[in-house]
């Protein structure tokens, strides 16, 4: 499957933005899907994900109550919803699945990765 991602740009401090990660390929509800973010001189970190055929979602503590995945397997798409934005979510914002029902909290536990797409959020 590949991915490609979407919607990031430049947004003051408290605005929102709706990232949105289009994959190619079928069976799309067969994969956990997840989104990572990689700021400049860090590891590459997770931040929300999905169960296959949506369902149970899961959050990393930064971003409780701010952020929102969710998906549309008719149109094989994921999006992140981010709202509430501070200086500290800036980073690239990547999208990844792996076949299955569940994804993990690692990079390391995905198998397809998009190209990324840069989050500036300033104060």
């Amino acid at each position: 499957v590949q991915l490609v991602e979407s919607g990031g740009g430049l947004v003051r401090a408290g605005g929102s933005l709706r990232l949105r990660c289009e994959a190619s390929g079928r069976a799309f509800s067969s994969y956990a899907v997840g989104w990572f973010r990689q700021a400049p001189g860090k590891e590459r970190v997770f931040v929300a994900s999905s169960r296959w055929s949506g369902g149970t979602t899961y959050y990393a503590d930064s971003v409780k109550g701010r952020f929102a995945i969710s998906r549309d397997d008719a149109r094989n798409t994921v999006y992140l919803q981010m709202n509430s934005l501070k200086p500290e979510d800036t980073a690239v914002y990547y999208c990844a699945a792996v076949m299955g029902p569940v994804g993990g909290y690692y990079p390391r536990e995905y198998d397809y990765w998009g190209q990324g797409t840069q989050v500036t959020v300033s104060s």
